[in-house]
């Protein structure tokens, strides 16, 4: 195998949310497996201090700095006839770079992470094309425009980002997808199937890392009354904000009736001013970015996750179960994971009575809570330690190499 070109639209450290979680770990695979050059965006300070990381792991590498405004993208792709998701990250410097790097050195394989990146692989490269689509982002354009949110620009950018997503696979030896139901989701909205080899590949969870064993409970909950709902995740991603209003706003009142002295934490970074403008409501605490979400985890009685649009796995989730921690979730969230409720964690419906139900049902029940996280955690060992996600990688990218050999 010669060497492999790995394309990502961040830089995949810290390994601190969701995208950059799967993408630090399938770096760290293809470096195992061969030589790697690296081309991804850095969007903030703390990025750009992990570039010393890429340079690190990687034989070459160009991390472009991610400066053009989201007015200006959106001008460019109505310009362009594109997705705005394409032209967000469409940068000189990296095509550049991936040309000088093709050049340089025997690339056999490019390794593409999420469907923003397929703009930079020539249409003259002749090796072998890896996408990994995690999810189907038009999808969740389409749910927002459906929503009523920004229908026109919400309904362009999932029709045209489709199109993408249907050339990429057309264009790649192997298509890869978070899950068995994102999988059938993208092969639903595809023109046609014919000659597309889509393969399944799920999310991991570092286990050693979250293990409720190494870390202090979080004194702000354990010296409080209770119980403590606990909420994670990119607070300006639109599904986690939704989310985290809905909670505020639906079923914390629910909550408090049964629980006065309930309290519900929200941590994550970048917490939205909607969000912020709730800190102290029903209970609420809006934390921001914290230096380790473990120990909210650790002291939570229940993690919450009542999203309503969810694409592909859920890290927070695994990262709960990790912490033996009781889920309550909705079942947008809990695609991807073939967990038992009742047994690994508490599948709720969007309501906020029956949510209220279910934390009540898990507050008053401590045995019950604790043997429901233990199941969590012992779920995770054994289905998403990032190793065995990870495995079949090098026959996908075998299987990969075979379709085009026959073609």
């Amino acid at each position: 195998m010669g060497d492999i070109l790995f394309l990502a639209h961040r830089v995949p450290f810290p390994p601190n949310r969701g995208d950059k979680i799967r993408a630090h770990n399938l770096l760290k695979r293809l470096a195992d497996m061969g030589p790697v050059h690296v081309a991804c965006f850095s969007e903030n300070s703390e990025d750009r201090e992990a570039i010393a990381q890429v340079e690190q792991i990687s034989e070459t590498s160009y991390v472009a700095h991610r400066r053009k405004p989201l007015v200006l993208a959106g001008a460019e792709a109505v310009l362009s006839g594109k997705p705005v998701s394409l032209t967000a990250f469409h940068s000189v410097k990296i095509s550049e770079y991936v040309r000088s790097c093709l050049t340089a050195h025997p690339i056999d394989t490019i390794v593409v992470f999420s469907s923003q990146m397929g703009q930079y692989v020539p249409d003259d490269f002749t090796g072998e094309v890896i996408v990994d689509l995690c999810d189907v982002d038009s999808a969740k354009f389409q749910s927002y425009a459906e929503n009523g949110e920004r229908v026109w620009l919400n309904a362009r950018e999932a029709r045209l980002l489709a199109q993408e997503e249907e050339r990429l696979g057309r264009r790649a030896d192997a298509t890869i997808l978070i899950s068995e139901h994102e999988s059938q989701l993208y092969r639903s909205r595809l023109e046609s199937p014919l000659g597309i080899n889509a393969f399944v590949m799920g999310n991991g969870i570092d286990a050693e890392f979250f293990d409720p064993s190494l870390v202090q409970s979080h004194p702000a909950l354990v010296n409080q009354p209770g119980p403590h709902l606990v909420f994670t995740g990119q607070m300006d991603y639109r599904p986690n904000e939704q989310a985290a209003l809905w909670m505020i706003e639906e079923a914390m009142p629910s909550v408090m009736r049964r629980f006065p002295d309930a309290n519900f934490h929200v941590v994550g970074r970048n917490p939205t001013p909607a969000l912020r403008a709730r800190h102290g409501v029903s209970g609420t605490r809006v934390w921001g970015q914290v230096p380790d979400v473990r120990p909210f985890l650790r002291s939570a009685d229940v993690v919450v996750a009542p999203l309503q649009i969810a694409r592909g796995v859920q890290n927070k989730v695994l990262e709960a179960m990790a912490m033996a921690r009781p889920v309550i979730l909705t079942e947008q969230a809990a695609t991807g994971i073939a967990a038992e409720d009742g047994i690994e964690w508490c599948v709720a419906s969007l309501n906020g009575d029956a949510l209220a139900k279910s934390v009540a049902e898990l507050a008053n029940d401590v045995d019950k809570a604790r043997e429901i996280g233990s199941a969590a955690r012992q779920f995770v060992l054994e289905h998403h330690d990032w190793q065995a996600v990870l495995s079949p990688l090098s026959g996908i990218i075998t299987s990969g190499r075979a379709v085009r050999d026959a073609a």
